[in-house]
């Protein structure tokens, strides 16, 4: 299914567009990153899965050939050579479908932005 011509505004009806065998994958990668990231709000944004704590967090969607990941261009550098099975670019990764996620990176590269996005927080408050 072609999940940017439909419409949809939760990530429940986002993941329900696709087939049953990338469902679940979907809904796994959803529960690491609720569980990296607790207080992370759920939304949908550029027409994607999305976090926001303290400010976007990481995006995800699915293809028809892999399930891309994005922790924003600032959540890949610390990870890159963990990361270099995987076609990556400058905000954004590429996990091929019918193989395993690497769960663990992704719950700590989503923990990484976390604490990325509260530290952003904590500055800005300092100055005002």
């Amino acid at each position: 299914m072609d999940a940017k011509k439909a419409a949809y505004e939760t990530i429940d009806e986002y993941i329900a567009m696709f087939t049953p065998e990338v469902q679940p994958v979907l809904q796994q990668l959803r529960s690491v990153i609720k569980e990296a990231a607790p207080e992370a709000a759920e939304t949908i944004g550029y027409q994607m899965p999305a976090f926001k704590h303290y400010g976007s967090l990481v995006f995800f969607a699915a293809y028809k050939k892999h399930i891309g990941f994005y922790p924003t261009s600032s959540g890949i550098p610390p990870f890159l050579e963990e990361l270099s099975a995987y076609k990556v670019s400058k905000g954004a990764i590429q996990f091929p479908l019918g193989k395993p996620l690497p769960y663990d990176l992704i719950r700590r590269m989503v923990a990484y932005r976390v604490a990325e996005n509260e530290q952003k927080a904590a500055e800005k408050g300092k100055k005002k």
